[in-house]
């Protein structure tokens, strides 16, 4: 369903949350690509927030934990600025707020590529938590 609403192809839930996993260690451990590839990779938090909708209760309730867990993981090793930073470089303004979170938050640790980016949109540095 998700594909025939404009997702480029037909992820399964494992893929994405894989993704998602992906992105919040790289993050916790300095993610050092492009801004262009970061925020991309912010679709997949995207996609399981969609998808959610559409699974089945099992599914819910194996899977919410897990995704709590990487949710809780990826606050604490990013900074909450309401969008300030990524905004200048993505349209957010139609991601709910509350909803998807994810896309008013930096990384803690700026490095590379990315983290000249956000510098240069007023991002501070940020020592990460332990």
């Amino acid at each position: 369903m998700l594909h025939q609403r404009g997702w480029r192809r037909a992820f399964t839930l494992a893929e994405m949350i894989d993704k998602w996993a992906w992105l919040v260690v790289t993050v916790e451990n300095g993610y050092d690509d492009m801004v262009d590839e970061y925020t991309n990779d912010l679709y997949s938090r995207n996609w399981l927030h969609e998808a959610w909708v559409l699974l089945p209760g099992h599914a819910i309730v194996t899977w919410t934990p897990q995704i709590k867990e990487f949710d809780n993981s990826f606050r604490a090793s990013t900074v909450f600025d309401d969008g300030q930073v990524l905004a200048q470089f993505h349209q957010i303004s139609s991601f709910d707020p509350d909803d998807m979170w994810w896309w008013r938050r930096y990384p803690r640790l700026l490095v590379g590529d990315l983290g000249r980016d956000l510098r240069s949109a007023g991002a501070a540095d940020h020592a990460p938590r332990p």
